[in-house]
């Protein structure tokens, strides 16, 4: 079986993590002033957001924590699912801003007020947007490189943030351009089906890894291609399995070598199918069960 990613990479995820704390800190700061000194539901909508956005980081830290851990006698496989809970809790959240949004606007969509302080605001949530949007793509290069799903799905929930804040600021712009008070509220409940949509995304994500979801078909496509490598040798393959539990990758498959090997010899070939899968997918660990090929195979 191939190694785990090293511990070191486990505190390179969380260590993100924390960026993204201090982001959500600083944008609900800004975004709080923006919507104080312009009255807008729309602005507040984009500050519950935030709100949701450092409950979301905070309990990803919690979960990228767990999910470092080594095995131990309850978990011997590790505790990688722990990131997938993180995705859920986020999707949670966001269903529950989405209906805070919902009833904030209603009302002023019943009875519309004026906005004021409109440069203020918008120069708070401009800021605010600018923040998001370089956290966002820090954390996506770092879930990518890491293969976390929870800083991937932290990276998406704030760009999910960013395109909110430029549809409230659009929104607060046209309304005094317009004269259409209802604009605002309008935009916020619009806001509010949009983050619903995300929070959708990120609930399938999380139960489909915690169902054991096999691997994607990218990755599952270099394991077949490392495997073909070896049909060289004289030997064959089947019964391929894979599943996916946060960064880690599980696969079980069945190596067929010719009746005459020596049980070194075999044991040195499922070591070197081991190692291949492992290089060439991060993350990988492989279980290989080998057997005397008794018929000529196709897999």
């Amino acid at each position: 079986m191939t190694d785990t990613p090293t511990t070191a990479v486990g505190r390179s995820a969380h260590h993100y993590a924390y960026l993204s704390i201090a982001a959500a800190l600083a944008t609900i700061s800004l975004k709080a002033g923006a919507w104080w000194v312009t009255g807008s539901v729309g602005l507040l909508s984009d500050a519950l957001e935030s709100v949701v956005n450092l409950a979301g980081a905070g309990f990803a830290l919690w979960m990228l924590l767990i999910a470092n851990s080594p095995p131990d006698d309850k978990h011997p496989w590790g505790h990688s699912k722990a990131e997938y809970f993180s995705s859920g809790f986020e999707g949670t959240l966001i269903f529950v801003a989405a209906i805070a949004i919902a009833v904030t606007a209603t009302p002023r969509l019943i009875h519309p007020e004026p906005l004021g302080s409109l440069d203020i605001g918008l120069a708070l949530s401009v800021l605010s947007t600018l923040i998001n949007f370089a956290t966002a793509q820090t954390l996506f290069r770092a879930g990518r490189r890491l293969h976390s799903i929870a800083l991937e799905a932290d990276a998406k929930h704030l760009m999910t943030d960013v395109w909110t804040t430029v549809g409230v600021l659009v929104g607060v712009v046209l309304v005094p351009l317009t004269g259409w008070l209802w604009l605002d509220p309008v935009i916020a409940l619009l806001v509010a089906a949009h983050i619903l949509k995300e929070g959708a995304h990120l609930m399938r994500g999380a139960i489909g890894g915690l169902m054991d979801e096999a691997m994607d078909s990218q990755e599952q496509a270099s394991a077949v291609a490392v495997l073909d490598g070896f049909v060289k040798l004289g030997v064959r393959w089947q019964n391929l399995r894979t599943r996916r539990a946060g960064k880690d990758r599980f696969l079980h498959l069945d190596l067929l070598v010719p009746p005459d090997w020596t049980v070194e010899r075999a044991h040195q070939l499922a070591d070197d199918v081991e190692a291949a899968i492992g290089a060439a997918i991060p993350g990988a660990q492989v279980t290989t069960h080998v057997e005397p090929m008794r018929a000529p195979f196709v897999h």
